[in-house]
């Protein structure tokens, strides 16, 4: 019984012993910098290596060169073409796990050249002018079967026959690019054919603005900004003839696009305008703004700097930056609907947000300080989504148009959703380039974007040396 009062007063008096007698064997406020622990972060957080980054984009481009071959097969015998001379209906391009003329893969090929230019590899380069160099070779061919009105591969179709701005836009701009690094492929009349299809035969409003008749008469779709205006920038840098006349139209575009779709309070585009709703409502699809925003990106880069048009254009781009910005999630992601954070996060729309932001901070559009560390933590979430095999996860498949909430919400996700592989090589060769051109250092454990290089080599340092 003593012993057991014993113990009882030892153990209520260890409860009443001073902190300093204790503290030495707990983390508390007085024996540990808490600010310093570390964050249990669900992805990657901080300032990734340059090799890094390069190494993920290049699991991409070694899954992508072995899945979409540029060879062709008749059909009927699965036996391969070489002669082209010999093509006829029967012969199709080889079928890959993506079609070399979509949109989706003129995003990719324009992708393959910026991370050529960023990082000197010259597989990437060699990816892109591999395919529209085939392209090149084997249109002729198949616009001669289709003037003896034959049926031809679907494919091919797009190539000598454009139906639509997602047949031309994308892919004509990859070929501009490409020709301005290698002005020997033979790329002008496809060039050429995709713009006589943008300029002359779209479909349009009265006011001319680019306009389809699905799923409504007279409806304006977000992604056609992209499909339509910088095909039209760009070509006025190729066709020196127009150039004025193309870029005042690219800007017009943007306007009548703008003035329609663009939404104020929230700085974001709404997916689709119908001419005929009234009220109308707003869906802020991500990769729909994405596509927006790539394509003020696009204009920047090819207007001249003395075009009256040019500060409009930016200050929309800096709007909508602005705007994106408030709703980037805390694991780096944009949401599928943008402003409702209870919808997916999605891959594709956050690998354009981070490469434009990091594009605008390195052509110096937009302060590093305010967008740099948005862009990096967007980098993080993007790569989280590329598998070991190159292949990207979280991408929202192709979208129709919609006026409800739930068909964005219930979109399927694939890694054979071919919209992400684009983006995703542009994010990372962008960020490349941020990281080469930007002093970015972590800062009591956060990502800070510095004027100057420190003069400290601490990982604490509190202030940017003017």
């Amino acid at each position: 019984m003593i012993n057991k009062l014993i113990l009882t007063l030892s153990v209520s008096a260890a409860c009443w012993m001073p902190a300093s007698l204790t503290a030495q064997n707990k983390v508390n406020d007085s024996t540990t910098p808490l600010h310093a622990l570390q964050p249990e972060y669900k992805y990657s957080y901080g300032v990734p290596s340059a090799d890094s980054v390069k190494a993920d984009i290049d699991r991409v481009l070694a899954y992508l060169e072995a899945v979409t071959p540029a060879r062709l097969i008749d059909r009927t015998t699965g036996t391969k073409v070489t002669d082209y001379s010999k093509i006829d209906a029967n012969t199709r391009i080889e079928q890959g796990d993506f079609r070399l003329t979509s949109y989706e893969w003129g995003v990719t090929y324009a992708a393959m050249l910026t991370a050529y230019q960023t990082t000197g590899d010259h597989r990437y380069l060699d990816y892109t002018t591999t395919r529209l160099r085939f392209l090149a070779d084997i249109a002729p061919y198949y616009r001669k079967l289709k003037q003896q009105g034959k049926t031809i591969d679907p494919l091919m179709e797009k190539v000598v026959s454009p139906a639509a701005l997602d047949d031309a836009g994308a892919v004509c701009v990859s070929m501009v690019k490409t020709m301005k690094v290698d002005p020997t492929l033979p790329l002008q009349p496809l060039i050429d054919n995709y713009m006589d299809y943008i300029l002359h035969h779209q479909y349009r409003l009265p006011d001319g603005t680019l306009a389809r008749t699905r799923p409504q008469l007279n409806t304006l779709w977000l992604d056609d900004m992209f499909m339509g205006i910088p095909p039209i920038a760009w070509y006025s840098t190729f066709k020196t003839s127009q150039s004025q006349e193309l870029m005042d139209e690219a800007v017009r575009q943007i306007e009548k696009f703008t003035g329609r779709m663009w939404v104020e309070e929230k700085q974001l585009f709404r997916h689709g305008w119908v001419e005929s709703m009234n009220p109308h409502p707003s869906f802020f699809w991500g990769r729909a703004n994405g596509w927006a925003l790539l394509t003020l990106c696009e204009v920047l880069d090819a207007l001249p700097e003395d075009h009256a048009g040019r500060m409009l254009v930016m200050r929309l781009f800096q709007s909508h930056l602005q705007g994106l910005l408030t709703y980037q999630g805390g694991d780096g992601f944009w949401h599928q609907l943008i402003d409702r954070s209870d919808s997916y996060e999605e891959t594709s729309a956050t690998a354009i947000y981070v490469y434009c932001m990091a594009h605008a901070i390195n052509k110096g559009w937009i302060d590093a300080k305010a967008f740099g560390p948005s862009a990096l933590l967007g980098w993080h979430a993007v790569a989280s989504q590329i598998t070991s095999g190159g292949q990207v996860a979280g991408v929202c498949v192709g979208t129709g148009m919609a006026f409800d909430p739930a068909f964005y919400y219930y979109r399927p996700v694939n890694v054979y959703a071919a919209h992400g592989y684009g983006p995703v090589i542009l994010a990372g060769a962008e960020v490349i380039r941020l990281l080469q051109n930007q002093n970015v250092r972590m800062n009591d454990s956060a990502v800070h974007f510095y004027k100057n290089p420190p003069k400290s080599t601490e990982p604490i340092f509190y202030v940017d040396e003017e």
